[in-house]
């Protein structure tokens, strides 16, 4: 895979409450005429996509994409969980780094109901039994809902350890608001202070407020992606590049390291990032602004350690000196990120790719994060899979 890469075009609809907007073949239709019209191309031009949704019949993105053309192209649904946009973007990326083809679209779409997140096929094995399972014997707390004890018990393992306290994920959360503010796109722009969040109802007595979670959200995001060549031919911007991508699924630590951050990705991640600083050859101190995955605040503040961007429990410290937000290190989810902007689990990995194209290229208005020329996207689905990947302003 020697063929550079470009994001040409990036598309996003403004994202709601479940029920508020359209159904999801609209939703991602929207965003997908966006994402050709930043292009400046026609689908008809588009060779392959990849299309992303985790709550959807098999074919949802075929009826997505008709909706937009009957071109007869390859059209191949992803669902990788929280995960699934950045995936769509993966295979994207690949199809055009390997030469199989020019012009691929990446879309994403989630149409989501309200309340916590359920299995929705209960006559057969679960794909999170050995999470379930681990999550159980580490934290137990049968009576909360799955996916708060999944991340609230990787915060706990870190307040543990290092003695974080749970005013510092309310400063996470505070910091999403302030950036969201900003962002039209976002589902929650009014801004909240961190004693707000400390004295918001309580969903595990010391671990977790609700605003400290993300809502469930309705929503689409695409992205054109295309060789140099491609662009070249087309008149097509190649002002932003994809220098490095990798993905990463569990291994054994995931469940032997008896440790909730582990459960919950922190291995993958890590791993997934060395990768990508590896392949560009660069280090995270280099980085002008971030996407992460931050679907708790709990998942964000450890995020930060598994992605290089502090030293193993500096988390609480990066935060407490503003490192995470303009003026500081390096400006973390300007978008709000998905405790404010939301989160349509098959359109948030594009979400991000939406908000640092829009960085790197300066357009970002008042989110612009001066002088940005390396941005990193981390998004993260639990069963698992992570997805990292760099880009570069050219």
């Amino acid at each position: 895979m020697n063929q550079d890469v470009y994001v040409a075009g990036v598309g996003m609809i403004p994202f709601t409450k479940p029920g508020a907007g359209e159904a999801y073949p609209q939703m991602a239709a929207q965003a997908t005429r966006q994402a050709l019209a930043d292009a400046g191309i026609g689908y008809e031009q588009v060779q392959q996509a990849y299309v992303g949704y985790v709550y959807g019949d098999s074919t949802a993105g075929q009826h997505a994409l008709y909706e937009v053309g009957l071109s007869g192209i390859p059209i191949v649904n992803v669902n990788n969980n929280c995960s699934t946009g950045s995936t769509a973007l993966f295979l994207a990326r690949q199809a055009v780094a390997s030469g199989a083809a020019d012009c691929v679209l990446a879309l994403g779409f989630e149409q989501m109901r309200p309340g916590a997140l359920g299995a929705v096929f209960n006559d057969r094995p679960s794909p999170f039994e050995r999470f379930d399972q681990a999550t159980a014997e580490l934290v137990g707390q049968d009576e909360i809902p799955l996916a708060l004890r999944y991340f609230g018990g990787a915060g706990l393992a870190h307040m543990q350890q290092y003695g974080t306290q749970l005013s510092t994920f309310a400063k996470v959360r505070a910091k999403a608001s302030r950036h969201a503010a900003n962002n039209p796109l976002a589902m929650l722009r009014k801004v909240v202070t961190e004693e707000e969040v400390m004295n918001a109802p309580v969903m595990w007595p010391g671990v977790m407020t609700r605003l400290m979670a993300c809502p469930p959200t309705c929503g689409a995001a695409a992205a054109v992606i295309c060789s140099g060549a491609f662009a070249e031919r087309h008149g097509i911007q190649r002002s932003v590049r994809i220098r490095a991508q990798a993905m990463a699924t569990d291994r054994p630590a995931t469940f032997d390291a008896r440790d909730m951050r582990e459960v919950v990705g922190f291995g993958m991640a890590q791993a997934a990032a060395r990768q990508v600083y590896e392949a560009a050859g660069i280090g995270p101190d280099e980085l002008d602004v971030v996407e992460l995955h931050d679907c708790f605040a709990q998942n964000e503040l450890i995020s930060y350690e598994a992605l290089g961007l502090c030293g193993p429990g500096g988390a609480e410290q990066f935060i407490c000196d503003g490192d995470n937000s303009y003026g500081g290190k390096v400006v973390t989810n300007p978008s709000g990120g998905l405790l404010s902007k939301g989160h349509p689990l098959g359109a948030t990995g594009l979400a991000q790719c939406y908000e640092l194209t829009h960085q790197l290229r300066g357009t970002a208005e008042q989110r612009q994060v001066e002088g940005a020329r390396l941005a990193l996207q981390h998004n993260l689905g639990l069963g698992g899979a992570c997805v990292v990947t760099l880009y570069e302003r050219v």
